[in-house]
């Protein structure tokens, strides 16, 4: 796990040296251990990695250079399957000099050329610097688990494993008003836009291609390749276990201490099952409690511990959690309305006292349809007669933050008359939906989500509160052959009459018990809104009323409006202020 960072100069220019350096600085939290350059001033191109050493602690240096010097690579990230691949190469006769998962790409690459991608079962992003063709490749995993951000001005690309290190860079702090029509409306900002004016995602299951006259973006892998078929439950049952069981066990490969997060639901209590199944000694296992009982978890998270006899650590938290927002936002360099992203920080700084791995259960409510907006939406009378396009947006409302007429009320009106030109379901979902129309209309609604919010917004979470304390997750959910089956299963396996989880849940209860595999799902958050009912309203009006980015683009009677129907009452509009209020803070931390 590390932070990758670098630049590739059309006109053969250099990056100031002080930026570059700035540049893997901003990234230190992603990898205090180590730090590599390559730089080739003649061919105005340069790659950087700060290390968060976890396989092969004393040969794993990057960057990895071929033996010519002609190839470089960084990664941020951890194949899993590094060992089969790397005895498959020695097979080959080819030499490796450590035992580091990044040496294996660079020698596949030397091989393969970028095909090698579709060999690997990883999280990564990924630079390759190839002088034999005067060529950059940026590359990205199958689902977005590690994230990659570029900034092509046409003359110079910058990239960085989080926007801070493009910022220090030099690129301008401007704000994207189409990514904030995009944020309004999900929530987050969806992939490839990002806040940042001219600032892109390099997208899951994609590389790019930077020569010295353009760039060639090609997708590698794609979820909509997979065709739904028939099973019976004992099948589909034993394909499952199987699959998760091998996932888990190629996660568990670190050459550092490792735990899980474990709240107690189905997906980190099976996760921690299956880990306890291939190690001799208990699995480290670290939860946040609340005293709240309507927020906590944590005696949940204490009985799947004792079935699978884990070394627990649980660390309670008051919930009011209104003094770390402002920390959250500078990790994540964009606006994000998920108040769930505090608590993960917590719980990671918890973990990082003990280990610098952990397995999570995130994917599993995306692939098999565990949250209740689904049954929720699926519930509704004469969804399966509806049009596709009826359908289709009848989804996309039901996820919607902001709808198109409340979004126009609350912006200013120069902003109000470029939004109006702007579509979040045209530009940012139908074409998703479009790829999976071959899907049943429940793994349509699940696949958007896997392209749009799991990258955009859940993955985030995991990954930034993670690396803000130098922790490394790991997500067995997002094995790429974990996804291939979970559409390959028909939305019925996944929900049968508002029944979230259907088949996996009787899948896993054996292996976890009835009790954890069937109670209901608790969401991992803190109540926001009670809180800006209540004493945090105060706190709320200053954040809105002070930030000069909200009062230029926002319009001040809607704010206010919506701040005092919530605290009288009469409406809860607590996603909503959420957003807002997540958006000043995100204003305040870039200067604007």
């Amino acid at each position: 796990m590390c932070g990758i960072f670098g630049f590739w100069d059309r006109r053969r220019q250099p990056l100031a040296p002080d930026l570059f350096a700035a540049m893997g600085e901003r990234l230190r939290h992603r990898g205090p251990d180590d730090h590599g350059v390559h730089l080739d001033q003649r061919r105005g191109v340069g790659l950087g990695n700060r290390r968060l050493s976890i396989i092969d602690l004393a040969g794993g240096h990057q960057p990895f250079v071929s033996d010519d010097g002609q190839v470089a690579v960084v990664q941020n990230g951890e194949i899993f399957n590094y060992i089969e691949l790397a005895a498959e190469l020695r097979a080959q006769g080819v030499h490796l000099r450590t035992g580091s998962d990044t040496e294996v790409i660079l020698r596949l690459y030397e091989r393969e050329g970028i095909t090698c991608l579709a060999r690997l079962n990883g999280m990564f992003a990924i630079a390759i610097d190839d002088a034999r063709i005067d060529a950059l490749y940026l590359a990205r995993d199958r689902i977005g688990v590690k994230p990659l951000f570029f900034h092509d001005t046409g003359g110079r690309m910058l990239f960085g494993s989080e926007p801070k290190a493009l910022l220090a860079a030099g690129v301008q702090r401007l704000a994207d008003l189409e990514a904030l029509h995009h944020y309004l409306t999900f929530n987050y900002v969806p992939a490839p836009w990002t806040i940042w004016r001219g600032m892109r995602h390099v997208m899951p299951g994609t590389w790019m291609k930077f020569t010295r006259t353009g760039t060639e973006t090609r997708r590698w892998w794609s979820l909509a390749d997979q065709r739904e078929r028939d099973h019976d439950f004992g099948a589909w049952a034993d394909e499952f276990l199987a699959i998760l069981d091998d996932a888990t066990r190629i996660r568990l490969r670190a050459d550092v201490p490792w735990g899980a997060f474990l709240s107690g639901g189905v997906d980190s209590s099976t996760i921690v099952a299956l880990m306890a199944r291939h190690v001799d000694r208990p699995v480290k296992t670290f939860c946040i409690g609340f005293r709240d009982p309507r927020f906590d978890e944590s005696q949940h998270a204490e009985a799947a511990a004792r079935r699978f006899g884990c070394d627990h650590t649980t660390e309670f938290a008051e919930p009011h959690m209104l003094d770390r927002w402002a920390e959250v936002i500078h990790h994540l360099d964009q606006p994000h309305g998920d108040a769930s992203f505090m608590p993960t920080l917590r719980v990671s700084e918890l973990a990082a006292k003990h280990v610098k791995v952990v397995l999570t259960g995130d994917g599993g409510d995306e692939l098999f349809a565990g949250y209740d907006k689904y049954a929720d939406y699926f519930g509704r009378p004469g969804w399966e007669a509806l049009p596709d396009e009826s359908f289709r947006r009848g989804y996309f409302d039901s996820i919607s933050l902001f709808p198109r007429d409340a979004q126009l009320r609350l912006l200013q009106p120069a902003q109000r008359a470029q939004v109006a030109q702007m579509d979040s379901f045209a530009t940012a979902a139908r074409p998703w939906f479009e790829e999976a129309a071959h899907f049943d209309r429940i793994n349509q609604a699940l696949y958007l989500d896997m392209q749009l919010l799991l990258s955009g917004n859940n993955l985030v979470k995991p990954d930034r509160m993670g690396m803000a304390v130098s922790i490394e997750a790991r997500t067995p959910f997002l094995d790429y052959r974990m996804m291939e089956f979970a559409f390959r299963s028909r939305g019925a396996t996944k929900l049968q009459a508002g029944d979230k989880k259907h088949w996996f849940k009787r899948a896993v209860t054996p292996l976890i018990g009835e009790e954890l595999a069937l109670r209901k799902k608790q969401m991992f958050t803190v109540p926001v809104g009670e809180w800006f009912k209540g004493d945090g309203v105060a706190w709320l009006r200053k954040l809105l009323a002070e930030s000069e980015y909200l009062r230029g683009t926002l319009d001040a009677g809607e704010v206010t409006r919506l701040v005092e129907q919530h605290h009288g009452g009469q409406a809860n509009h607590t996603r909503e202020l959420r957003a807002l209020a997540a958006l000043a803070l995100w204003a305040g931390e870039a200067g604007l």
